[in-house]
């Protein structure tokens, strides 16, 4: 193949063309091509727009490369939002939850719950003697124990040999502990279970028990009165926080102390 002017052409140079001439030795003739100067140019000019148009094409991929990773990188940002937002929703609960338990505590320590005076008896300044018969008096322990509401943080388990025979209050050291009912002392003691207790003797085969007491107010044999003073409360014995064990047994077995008496 042959590449050249025209020969022998008197043109202007502006008019002249090119001429391919493909020899094919011996298959047969030689074949020429002739361009013309302005197919020249619009060869360029395609080549020219045809290279224009893959550079842009490689940009505009490499754009929509590089939005692609932002789109990923703002997918896992907005995922990590949401696991903050979970978060944030459970630590909100938490602390609902946080709150609720200081209100409640907040009630525990009140002092707005004592009784009014009558109900309230407090026991002789020797710890004394016994009073003798009592007569009105109910024949069930029925008075919750204290003079606060407290907070019941177990009940009774009942189980093999009862688990867990009474309730247990959660109250502040120092506490009124009260007598349930009008009845007598039968025992006083300090176990390395209860703590310091008392153990009150009431009619139609009623006893309760009042455990963990810091302070014990009464002696053995001594009669009281429904909700006379027995006790301040405490954390004696197997306790991990201050709170009043409270029994009813009759005829010794346990009996739910909630079935008799009512928590104010």
């Amino acid at each position: 193949m042959t590449v050249g002017p025209r020969g022998g052409d008197s043109r202007p140079s502006s008019d002249r063309s090119l001429t391919v001439t493909i020899r094919r030795g011996e298959e047969g003739p030689d074949r020429t091509l002739r361009i013309p100067s302005s197919g020249l140019r619009w060869g360029g000019l395609i080549a020219g727009l045809l290279v224009v148009g893959g550079v842009l094409m490689i940009a505009t991929w490499g754009r929509l490369a590089l939005q692609a990773s932002k789109v990923a990188e703002l997918e896992e940002e907005i995922g990590t939002l949401r696991d903050e937002e979970q978060r944030i929703e459970a630590l909100a609960l938490s602390l609902s939850e946080v709150e609720a338990a200081y209100e409640r505590i907040r009630a525990l320590f009140g002092a707005d719950a004592l009784p009014a005076a009558e109900d309230l008896w407090l026991p002789a300044a020797t710890g004394g003697a016994s009073r003798g018969e009592l007569s009105g008096e109910p024949d069930r322990p029925s008075a919750w124990p204290l003079t606060q509401a407290g907070y019941v943080t177990q009940g009774l388990l009942p189980g093999a040999g009862v688990e867990h025979p009474g309730i247990d209050i959660a109250i502040p050291v120092g506490s009124y502990v009260r007598a349930a009912g009008a009845g007598t002392v039968v025992e006083v003691g300090d176990d390395e279970i209860y703590g310091n207790f008392v153990i009150l003797d009431h009619p139609t085969g009623y006893r309760t028990r009042y455990a963990h007491a810091s302070v014990l107010l009464v002696t053995e044999g001594l009669t009281v009165r429904r909700n006379e003073v027995i006790a301040l409360s405490g954390s004696t014995g197997r306790s991990t926080a201050p709170h009043l064990h409270f029994e009813i047994l009759q005829d010794g077995l346990p009996v739910d102390p909630l079935s008799l008496v009512e928590q104010p």
